[in-house]
């Protein structure tokens, strides 16, 4: 064979290797005049002849407001462990003047999304953690949880139930005296979480301040309880003092604390290796 060729050849293998490096932002749902991105974050390398975890993130704000970049940090970390990471938008009332009903619409077809395109992405279908702070953690927590609130455009085919779930002081009781049930009312018996854990629920850690003015402990631990009850690990980590929102970057002892026990959890579950570490930065 002419060295030529065998340049061409090489050429050709290092950019399926590398190309897929870069860092990218496309459209995962378009809905009414809505369409709604996602940016990807991918390890620094991809061997194509392995399939890898993926991570997606849900911001924060009350189905109010919020934007993607929250968990950038955390996506960053993460891709460099050797997970595809996702940050995901969804509608809020804000922007589109919605409901927490579309969010969690959105949610579960990104997760499907993702799942639907495993292939493109080298990632394996049967390892998407969800992940999300506040009402971000709700969404989380709901995509593995409730059934209803899909999307009539949403195939069905694939499943929007992530593997695993890491939520940071998650809204997971939306019932009565809980977060959003102004909004949500009687619905809540389809759309809280905590209300609708089974067994199947897929194992969970939590992060969540005990001065936390929206998320009373007691809940927190309620949520641990019955997880367990019906025989799904849920990890939950209480942080002494902090307050809701303890965990974001600008509060970086936190950040990463909370950084650090995520990537031990995704090591118990098989989904990532000890070594090498990264620092988290």
């Amino acid at each position: 064979m002419k060295r030529t060729s065998i340049t061409i050849i090489l050429l050709a293998l290092l950019s399926q290797v590398y190309s897929f490096s870069q860092n990218e932002t496309f459209v995962y749902k378009k809905i009414d005049t809505t369409s709604l991105v996602m940016q990807v974050f991918k390890p620094d390398s991809i061997d194509m002849a392995k399939k890898y975890p993926a991570m997606i993130f849900f911001f924060g704000g009350g189905w109010n407001k919020g934007k993607i970049s929250q968990f950038e940090p955390h996506a960053k970390y993460f891709s460099k462990r050797g997970i595809v990471c996702f940050l995901a938008d969804y509608r809020v009332k804000n922007r589109q003047q919605t409901t927490p009903f579309e969010s969690l619409k959105d949610a579960k077809s990104a997760v499907r999304y993702i799942r639907e395109h495993a292939k493109e992405f080298h990632i394996d279908p049967d390892k998407i953690i969800a992940s999300g702070g506040s009402a971000g953690g709700q969404l989380a927590a709901a995509t593995a949880l409730i059934e209803g609130f899909n999307e009539d455009s949403d195939n069905l085919s694939f499943s929007c139930k992530p593997n695993a779930l890491v939520l940071f002081n998650p809204v997971v009781d939306n019932g009565p005296g809980g977060v959003g049930y102004s909004r949500i009312d009687q619905a809540y018996k389809e759309f809280s979480p905590l209300h609708n854990i089974k067994k199947g629920a897929p194992p969970t850690i939590i992060f969540q301040g005990t001065e936390d003015y929206l998320i009373p402990v007691e809940t927190i631990k309620y949520y641990q309880m019955v997880m367990e009850k019906v025989g799904s690990r849920c990890d939950v980590h209480f942080y002494d003092g902090r307050k809701h929102g303890f965990f974001n970057y600008r509060k970086f002892d936190n950040y990463k604390e909370t950084v650090y026990q995520t990537d031990q959890f995704l090591q118990s579950l098989g989904y990532l290796e000890k070594d090498p570490m990264v620092e988290i930065k």
